[in-house]
């Protein structure tokens, strides 16, 4: 019984640790600068045991972005589930995003690679369903406030694309320069776009 259970053990670690070294390998070199061998290697694994899991490279790098799509899922579930007023949904949402980021950094790097980079090869996935997802679920806030009257009508796609582009900015800053890291900008950032720049009308 103990030596079933010690390789189920075994056996699951070696698929997360297969994930994790193709994750910072594949961050690090690119897909296809990134060999068999050197994962199997970094994993502590023989060939076998990554064919067995995920037949071949190309099987373990859409695993790699399958598992980024259920994080991205779980992360949005829990924000959607929270009430109070848009402004600080959003902002919380920021937050959450953020600690997965630093949670998976070579995760991130990845992604990041990938959508503004070149495939290098890799296996055709569909990268752009991460953005969506931000958008519907920031349109779902952004909706939701507009039903209880906290914020005013507008286009619900627009203020999706706003709203991310400036989340995704300050994202990338922070990730860039981290020492001037501040998980208070996008609050700031966030009130001077819902409250806008408009000319004070000059008293008469």
């Amino acid at each position: 019984m103990q030596s079933q259970r010690k390789k189920k053990t075994d056996e699951k670690g070696a698929r997360a640790r297969l994930l994790e070294a193709a994750t910072a390998l594949f961050a690090e070199k690119g897909y296809a600068s990134t060999y068999v061998r050197e994962i199997v290697t970094r994993a502590g694994v023989t060939k076998p045991v990554l064919y067995y899991y995920f037949k071949n490279k190309g099987g373990l790098f859409c695993s790699i972005l399958d598992s980024a799509v259920e994080l991205q899922k779980a992360i949005l579930g829990e924000v959607l589930e929270t009430n109070g007023r848009v402004l600080d949904r959003l902002i919380y949402l920021y937050r959450h995003m953020y600690q997965g980021v630093m949670e998976h950094q070579n995760l991130a790097m990845l992604i990041h690679s990938l959508i503004s980079g070149t495939p290098q090869g890799a296996p055709s996935y569909d990268l752009n369903q991460y953005y969506r997802s931000m958008i519907d679920a920031i349109k779902a806030v952004y909706l939701n406030g507009v039903g209880t009257s906290k914020v005013k009508e507008a286009n619900a796609d627009e203020v999706a694309i706003l709203v991310l582009s400036l989340l995704d900015f300050c994202l990338h800053m922070d990730l860039a320069d981290p020492e001037s890291s501040d998980l208070e900008r996008p609050g700031r950032l966030l009130r001077l776009a819902f409250q806008g720049l408009a000319e004070k009308r000059r008293k008469l």
